[in-house]
């Protein structure tokens, strides 16, 4: 028997952190302003959460290109998720 909409074939959802981090593992990284376009979040709103993925344990690097805007890049994730 299921609860309400689920059932036994029902895929995982997928979260804006989930999203995040799929687009941050991307070879060219990505900048604040695609971020917030893709993720449909206010820039200070995406700033954040790359503060939460920090405190979480992911390793987030910035290239800084000269006259564009920096480019943010997961470069090490938290042990839990290594292992």
């Amino acid at each position: 028997m299921t609860k309400g909409n689920e059932t036994s074939k029902t895929k995982p959802r997928t979260t804006k952190k989930m999203q995040l981090i799929r687009l941050l593992k991307a070879k060219a990284g990505a900048d604040i302003a695609s971020l917030s376009t893709r993720l449909e979040w206010q820039p200070h709103t995406t700033r954040a959460a790359l503060s939460g993925l920090r405190k979480a344990g992911y390793e987030i690097g910035v290239e800084r290109p000269e006259g564009k805007a920096p480019r943010y890049r997961i470069t090490g994730v938290p042990e839990a998720e290594n292992g």
